[in-house]
């Protein structure tokens, strides 16, 4: 090939935009047909086009086909006599009428979870007794704990009592020795008036002795009263100590006993519960309504089933899925132009591939009547790559997967 030649081939090939890309494009001129491994790839890159041509051809068949059948379906339907047709839709109608109910039920916002509702259901036959239960737990709870406080601030009084009591009685031992000492000074200063003075001091022990006496025995008996109180206040805080022990167990008792009541039921109160009781029987008659509509629309569903395979109909189990296109003309003209489109782009696909399949096999036509010497070695590679394919669309078909 010449310099110009390839510079012009080149240039197109750069100026080709993305409306060429899905063109399948053949260039045997840079291909030396005489070197076998340049002839061999050139051929086998055709063979391989060819073979995923095909094999996207019979995929795409199949959903054609299965789309194919669901016109078919939709017009063998349109064309049921008027007593056919109004049976069908009778049917159609009363499984419409239950579905739509059951989506109203999952739909509903409401709706109780299903933890709380089997919850309830495997103690249905206790739950009242529970609600009581707890109602009377929370009750006492609420006294025992009035109970704690109250003893609790009657305990911290005597305490503060006995403090003061404490204080009061050191006070008084102080004060005893005070007069003590007092008095012995007093009885000092007598003395040395007396034999170092030569003065009569005996009206002054008289009277040191009076004021230590009426001294020592206030003293005294206030110490005496305080004591006895102090006791009677010791006494009383023993038993406020002993009766908040006893509360105390009550108290914890109670509070264990309710914790487990509200573990066993799932709540957080007695209030909760009984709430939750009522929506328990709410949602207990809606959800065997609801069955019952499950078993009635299964039942008008394998009506429709039967009924729908007495017609001439390929796929009848897809249409009892939907049975409201059956009462609705305007869903059914959707779904046939839905079908329609579909078909169409399967179509395009499907002729996509046969021009390249067949431009394939034409350009490996071409090479061998140009190069007759390679023709045989041509056919025989074509042979060869039959048989694999043939071999790997049975693995294929035993697979059953299918892209579409």
């Amino acid at each position: 090939m010449g310099f110009w030649s390839k510079l012009f081939k080149k240039r197109k090939y750069q100026e080709s935009g993305p409306e060429d890309w899905e063109n399948v494009v053949y260039d045997r001129d840079d291909v030396d047909f005489g070197q076998e491994e340049e002839r061999s790839r050139y051929i086998t890159n055709c063979l391989e086009q060819m073979g995923e041509a095909t094999k996207e051809i019979g995929l795409l068949t199949g959903e054609y086909s299965l789309i194919t059948s669901y016109l078919t379906d939709m017009e063998e339907i349109e064309a049921l006599p008027e007593s056919e047709r109004e049976g069908l839709d009778n049917i159609a109608g009363r499984l419409v009428a239950l579905e739509q109910e059951s989506k109203r039920y999952r739909g509903r916002k409401n709706r109780m979870k299903d933890a709380d509702y089997y919850r309830l259901r495997e103690h249905e036959g206790e739950v009242k007794e529970g609600i009581a239960k707890l109602k009377e737990c929370e009750e006492y709870g609420g006294k025992v704990k009035q109970d704690l406080q109250r003893l609790d601030r009657e305990r911290h009084a005597y305490e503060y009592r006995r403090q003061e009591l404490n204080n009061l009685m050191d006070n008084l031992r102080g004060m005893t020795v005070i007069f003590v000492t007092a008095f012995a000074m007093c009885i000092l200063m007598l003395v040395i008036l007396q034999f170092g003075f030569h003065m009569n001091t005996q009206l002054g022990y008289l009277l040191a002795v009076a004021a230590v006496a009426v001294a020592l025995t206030v003293t005294w008996v206030k110490y005496t009263d305080d004591d006895k109180e102090l006791h009677q206040v010791e006494i009383a805080i023993n038993k406020l100590i002993l009766l908040q022990n006893k509360v105390k167990i009550r108290y914890v008792n109670n509070r264990n006993l309710t914790d487990y009541l509200y573990m066993k039921y799932g709540t957080n109160s007695a209030a909760a519960l009984g709430r939750l009781w009522k929506q328990y029987q709410r949602e207990k008659d809606e959800r065997r309504e609801f069955a019952a509509a499950e078993g009635k629309a299964e039942h008008y569903r394998r009506q429709l089933l039967n009924k729908l395979s007495h017609y001439r109909i390929a796929t009848p189990g897809r249409w009892v899925d939907k049975a409201a296109a059956l009462l609705d003309k305007r869903e059914m003209v959707e779904m046939r132009h839905e079908l329609i489109q579909r078909r169409q782009a399967l179509r395009k696909q499907m002729d996509y591939n046969n021009n390249v399949a067949e431009t394939a096999r034409q350009e490996i036509i071409d090479v061998a009547d140009k190069y007759p010497a390679y023709a045989a070695e041509i056919m025989e590679m074509v042979a060869q790559y039959r048989g694999m394919e043939e071999g790997g669309s049975v693995e294929e078909g035993n697979s059953g997967d299918s892209a579409y």
